[in-house]
């Protein structure tokens, strides 16, 4: 599995398919074609379908600034590579070209260029099942976040200091913001309405579902509006571990050296999905988004409530698999409807999933490698109108006045 850095990633929304990957290849083109007068960039599939929603465009067009860039949205190629497909072209003063790319936003940020070997970061764990990790937590007699600190660098407890100071910046930015969302959906900010809804006389229960969900709102809005987010596992899920870290920090008193090792074992089960499956909603729909998302968060509780490897397998799974077939429709290709409540749903689900591991997990049948790789047949086998095209599911039955 690759380094938790590939999976962590401090970045700008709303989406990190839709704008993180393609800046990315901007830049790589940028390097290869740095001397043409102007660019063209053809999107197709998910890019062209919801682009416009997920400020593709504007993101190209910013990345090539001073020199101008024309972006185009050809949504009726279909035989394409993969789902999210662009074309980087540079061209001279005449409009002749120079040098054309084609590349591919795989999800959670990353790219590739096609007809190139694909450079996959350097692997630093070696496991290719869930199984093996936990059989090597067992014999060494070590938690999954005392494994990250073994094969990671040195360097890797602050880098997740970072991402854990990133992520608390963003709530604390979210809960203070109002207004409408971007876009021409028309969505309020409601992080800070349910913030200052909580009340101390409320039911404890209460009080504490509405500031977890204030928490997700939060980030989800930040994202939504285009701001600094990290991918956890994607910008379109970044609400979820984020908001169960800060409300049980803020809840139990947590150091940051707890939180960070809850970070650690989140990362784990994130990175083991992305390489197992799929962390891209275009691709295996939003059951590998938000699924995974919640998965990463059970896993964050279990470890910070001190709950050996067994439980936080089968909390994981418990995330993961009630949430298979869960489909990828932002209503009008924004990540807003129905995204942002989706996180905070998820975060609740999430501190539900650990409760019942820690009671439930002698009784458990089924393997967390098994809930993942169904996972990913469900999203190869779902309709492409449900995996991020806005063209199925609530996306094609809202209608905007």
């Amino acid at each position: 599995m690759e380094s938790l850095r590939e999976l962590y990633k401090i970045g700008t929304g709303p989406s990190s398919s839709h704008t993180m990957g393609p800046r990315r290849a901007a830049l790589d083109f940028l390097g290869r074609c740095s001397g043409a007068a102007r660019y063209r960039v053809v999107l197709y599939g998910s890019l062209a379908a919801t682009g416009k929603g997920h400020l593709t465009d504007e993101i190209l067009v910013k990345t090539f600034l001073p020199k101008p860039c024309e972006v185009i949205f050809n949504e009726k190629e279909k035989d394409l590579p993969h789902p999210n497909v662009l074309d980087i072209e540079g061209l001279d003063g005449e409009g002749n070209s120079l040098l054309r790319k084609r590349y591919l936003s795989v999800g959670g940020g990353s790219i590739r260029v096609e007809g190139e070997p694909e450079t996959k970061p350097k692997e630093v764990y070696p496991f290719r099942s869930f199984s093996k990790i936990r059989d090597y937590c067992i014999e060494h007699d070590c938690n999954l976040d005392r494994l990250v600190f073994e094969f990671e660098d040195r360097d890797i407890y602050a880098f997740l200091c970072d991402v854990w100071k990133q992520m608390q910046t963003t709530i604390l930015r979210g809960l203070k913001a109002d207004g409408v969302l971007p876009g021409k959906l028309g969505v309020w900010r409601k992080a800070k309405i349910l913030f200052e809804s909580v009340d101390e006389n409320e039911e404890p229960q209460t009080r504490d579902n509405r500031l977890l969900c204030a928490f997700a709102f939060a980030t989800s809005e930040e994202n939504a509006a285009g701001g600094t987010i990290v991918t956890a596992p994607t910008c379109g899920a970044s609400g979820v571990l984020p908001a169960v870290l800060f409300f049980l920090s803020r809840k139990y008193g947590y150091s940051e050296k707890k939180i960070v090792s809850a970070l650690a074992v989140a990362g784990i089960v994130g990175a083991f999905v992305k390489q197992n499956a799929s962390v891209s909603g275009a691709e295996a729909g939003c059951q590998a988004e938000i699924g995974t998302a919640t998965s990463m968060a059970a896993a964050a509780v279990c470890s910070l409530f001190g709950y050996p490897i067994q439980k936080t397998e089968y909390a994981a799974g418990i995330a993961l698999e009630h949430q298979l077939g869960l489909t990828c429709d932002p209503v009008c290709g924004y990540v807003q409807i129905p995204c942002i409540e989706r996180n905070a749903v998820a975060s609740l689900r999430a501190i539900v999933s650990a409760e019942l591991a820690y009671v439930l997990t002698g009784t458990r049948k089924l393997s967390f490698d098994l809930v993942v790789n169904a996972m990913y047949n469900t999203g190869r086998d779902l309709n492409a109108r449900y995996r991020e095209t806005s063209e199925g599911g609530l996306a094609a039955l809202y209608k905007t006045e």
